[in-house]
Order: C-alpha cells, then sequence, then structure tokens
C-alpha cells in the first residue's frame, strides 16, 4: 500500500492485531488505540507501535494526524459514536472496516477461509499449521492450492507460532470468515469450511434465518470445493463450488474412523477422505470435538493437496490455540482446564468432552457469560449446557461493546440451571474455588475472565 502510516481504532482485537502485526512486518508505522492494556497491545508496543486506552483525538500521534499519509482500519465493535472514528471521518481519512483490509490482503493468494459461529479459530489455527509441515509437496488430495507453507490471519494465538499471524512462503492464506457484521461477505475463497451455523449474534441479524441467508451468500462466494459439516446448512443447490460433507464419524464425506483412546483425553483415529485414507492419525490436544476439527481442517488441506506423511506429522504435532482446551493442570487429584466458549453449543461440546475425558470425577463449570444480548437470546440454553456440570459459578456478564440491558442478568441463567450454583464476581472467583471441594474445573468466556487463570491455577495446585 502507498500509505506511510496505518492506524488502527481497536487495535487490541485478535483479528486487529494480526493485521497490525502484518502491517509492521512490512515496515508501515502502525500505532491505535484500544480500550483497555492486554497482553496484545503490549506485545504490539514492544513490536514498536504506540498504543493509548482513552478515546480521545488529541492522543493520536502527530505522523498519524495527516489523511494524506495515514490509512485508518476499525472493529465494527467500535460504536459510530467513538471519538476518534468521527475525528477521522470528518478530516476526510481513508477509513477502512478490518474486513475490507482482509479482502485485500487476500488478492493474488489461494484463500482457504473457515467460517462457523463456533470452532472456527482451532480449525484455522490447525490448517495454518498444516500447511507449515504438509504444504510443500503434494501427494494427496486435489492439489490445486499450490505449494508452500502459506500465511494465516488467525482469530486465537496459536500455541505452535506462538503468534496470531503467520508468514510464510507460497501462496496459501488461511483466513477465519467472521459471520460477525457480515465481515466474511468481503471474502471470495477458494476453498472453504463451514463448522457450525447455531444462532448467534442476532443483534446484527435479527433471526436465525437472516443468519443463515448471510451463510448461504457466503457460500456462494467460494469459487473451488466447500466442505460443510454434515447438516450444519442446506440450500446450497446452485452455487459455483463442489460442496462436499465432514463428519466426526461414518457420513460425511470426509470423517474419523475407528476412533479410540490414546490416553491423556487425546485419541488415535484413521481419516477418510474422497478416494482414501490416513491410518495411524492421533492429534496433538485433547477432546472429541478436536477430533471433529481435525477433520474439518485435513478436508480443506485435502482441497489445496497435501503430502500424507507429514499431515499425519502435522496432526501430531499441533499444539492448539490459546484459550481453546487448554490445561493449567491435569493431575489426579486437581484438573483446571480454560476454554473461550461462549455460545451454548460450544459450552455443551466442552462440557461433554471434559465428561468423556474424565468420567466419574466432579466438575465445576465457570461461566463468564459475554455481551446481554447473547445472554438475553440464549439464557435457557446457557443453563442447559451448564447444567452438565456438577456445580457452576456465574460472574456477572461481560458488555463488551454493549451497553447493559435493563433486566438482563447473570442470575437469569442461574435461576434456569438444574444443579447448584452461585454468583461470584470474576476477582473472587479463585477465593471461592479455594474454600470448596474441587476436582474437575473449568472456565469459560470470551470476557476478561482468562485475566484470572493463572490465580485459580494456583490456588487449585495448592489443594492437589
Amino acid at each position: 500500500m502507498e500509505v506511510k502510516n496505518i492506524y488502527f481504532i481497536g487495535i487490541g482485537g485478535i483479528g486487529m492485531s494480526a493485521l497490525a502485526r502484518y502491517f509492521l512486518h512490512e515496515g508501515k508505522a502502525v500505532a491505535g488505540y484500544d480500550r483497555t492494556p492486554s497482553e496484545l497491545t503490549r506485545q504490539l508496543e514492544r513490536e514498536g507501535a504506540p498504543v493509548h486506552y482513552d478515546d480521545s483525538p488529541e492522543l493520536v500521534p502527530e505522523p498519524f494526524r495527516d489523511p494524506a499519509a495515514t490509512l485508518v482500519v476499525y472493529t465494527p465493535a467500535v460504536p459510530p459514536d467513538h471519538a476518534e472514528l468521527i475525528w477521522f471521518r470528518d478530516r476526510g481519512f481513508n477509513v477502512r472496516k478490518r474486513s475490507e483490509m482482509l479482502g485485500h490482503l487476500s488478492e493474488g493468494k489461494y484463500v482457504m477461509a473457515v467460517a462457523g459461529t463456533h470452532g472456527k479459530t482451532t480449525v484455522s489455527t490447525l490448517v495454518s499449521w498444516l500447511n507449515h509441515c504438509a504444504g510443500g509437496a503434494v501427494t494427496c488430495g486435489l492439489g490445486e492450492g499450490g505449494t508452500g507453507t502459506g500465511s494465516a490471519f488467525l482469530g486465537g494465538i496459536s500455541r505452535n507460532f506462538g503468534s496470531n499471524l503467520v508468514l510464510g512462503t507460497g501462496n496459501r492464506l488461511a483466513v477465519e470468515a467472521d459471520e460477525y457484521d457480515r465481515s466474511f461477505l468481503r471474502l471470495h475463497p477458494d476453498s472453504a469450511v463451514i463448522t457450525s451455523t447455531d444462532a448467534d449474534h442476532l443483534d446484527i441479524y435479527g433471526t436465525h434465518q437472516g443468519m443463515l441467508d448471510a451463510f448461504r451468500t457466503f457460500a456462494s462466494q467460494v469459487c473451488g470445493n466447500l466442505i460443510v459439516k454434515k447438516g450444519a446448512l442446506d440450500g446450497l443447490d446452485g452455487i459455483q463450488a463442489k460442496v462436499y460433507s465432514y463428519s466426526l464419524d461414518e457420513g460425511g464425506d470426509f470423517y474419523a474412523s475407528g476412533i479410540g483412546p490414546a490416553g491423556g483425553g487425546k485419541y488415535l483415529f484413521d481419516l477418510v477422505y474422497p478416494g482414501g485414507r490416513l491410518d495411524g492419525c492421533t492429534l496433538g490436544v485433547p477432546g472429541l470435538v478436536n477430533v471433529e476439527n481435525a477433520v474439518a481442517a485435513t478436508a480443506l488441506m485435502w482441497a489445496a493437496g497435501f503430502d500424507c506423511d507429514r499431515l499425519r506429522e502435522g496432526l501430531a504435532t499441533f499444539k492448539g490455540v490459546k484459550r481453546r482446551f487448554e490445561f493449567y493442570l491435569n493431575t489426579p487429584r486437581q484438573v483446571y482446564m480454560d476454554d473461550y466458549a461462549h455460545h451454548p453449543a460450544e459450552l455443551t461440546a466442552a462440557i461433554t468432552s471434559l465428561r468423556a475425558m474424565f468420567p466419574g470425577r466432579k466438575l465445576t463449570a465457570v461461566f463468564q457469560p459475554h455481551l446481554y444480548s447473547r445472554t438475553a437470546d440464549h439464557y435457557r440454553a446457557f443453563a442447559g449446557a451448564l447444567s452438565l456440570a456438577d456445580e457452576v459459578i456465574i460472574a456477572p456478564i461481560y458488555p463488551a461493546r454493549e451497553l447493559p440491558v435493563e433486566g438482563v442478568c447473570s442470575e437469569m441463567i442461574g435461576r434456569e440451571t438444574t444443579v447448584p450454583w452461585r454468583l461470584a464476581e470474576k476477582e473472587r472467583i479463585a477465593d471461592v474455588l479455594a474454600d470448596g471441594v474441587t476436582d474437575v474445573v473449568a472456565t469459560f468466556g470470551a470476557g476478561d475472565i482468562d485475566r484470572h487463570c493463572a490465580e485459580i491455577a494456583e490456588v487449585l495446585k495448592r489443594k492437589g
């Protein structure tokens, strides 16, 4: 790009920070605003991008105040009355949404997109790792996606790469196709996976049907091969892509066969794909939900082509994503896991996987609801998912971009829960767990509950 300076409003977001890192790597001057400091913003500052935390145009650094030399990128989570956003627009700056920039950067690449209301971060991160391990030679699959290790813009921190940005050789680009604010409609992928279409973001779409219609529009924009979780989306007749299905076990065009335990909550399995199978696979992270994610990632790799032996090795060495089924403690007496789950379907999948991994053990689920709108839409479903645990601790709602909604609160979930539950401020959760009888503990939520993970882990470690 010709501009010298890129200014980010909401620079600390997981997707925004990946873009900021990319432009730093390209030699651009980068700066930005975010609501609160975080490890992501601190890392950006260490890499040379000044960040401030008050919404004040006066704090915009001098080099970024020139419309001719500065591009402004903002996240749709920023409210329209944001003072800096208004200041830039009133002065004629080129102001773009994050999704527009991602669409621009994908031009000329073989784009491998992962869409879905949940599961997309793990699947896209696994695709980026498999590209790194097995994309350099093509011995299996369609082989239409070129070769090379490929790059990726991720919605989480890869534990293999230690980053949400991967820069590699070759023309493959793995991206998350985010349905929030219809951002994924800026992409025209060469191949894509749709992992799930459960009702979400109804503040944007109004109804579940409206959201499904947007997913169908996204599907119509896929140029080559589209892989959809079996049963997740119908009405795809007439689109230009060739459509395949995937499932955990037999039923899809891609599935896992002969699933069996491999210890530590991991599984052995064979991957079945059109025209063949890859025997003797294991995944480096635990949980049946992640075996299904591996099927989806392998399907997307099959569309581009991969080296069979190296793909098997890539699956085994995958370390997962920060805050996705992340274990802090795993002993015979105390287990502690943290997960980003913030939708009822995600909670159900995670808790069910924990039950399978630790049968007969007491499970305490700690949940921080994310958004007033999502709580109002799904409080009964949240209660149903949490009731799969033995006891529940619920923190106050994390508002993110929203203002409080009268009458919407965490108690709505608790009152529908069928197991013992209590409310606790997030700062008090470690103390509550210290005073109770614990065995397997899991924290869930997309807010800031992860800031207390280290404290919770230390308390549980002392108990066992």
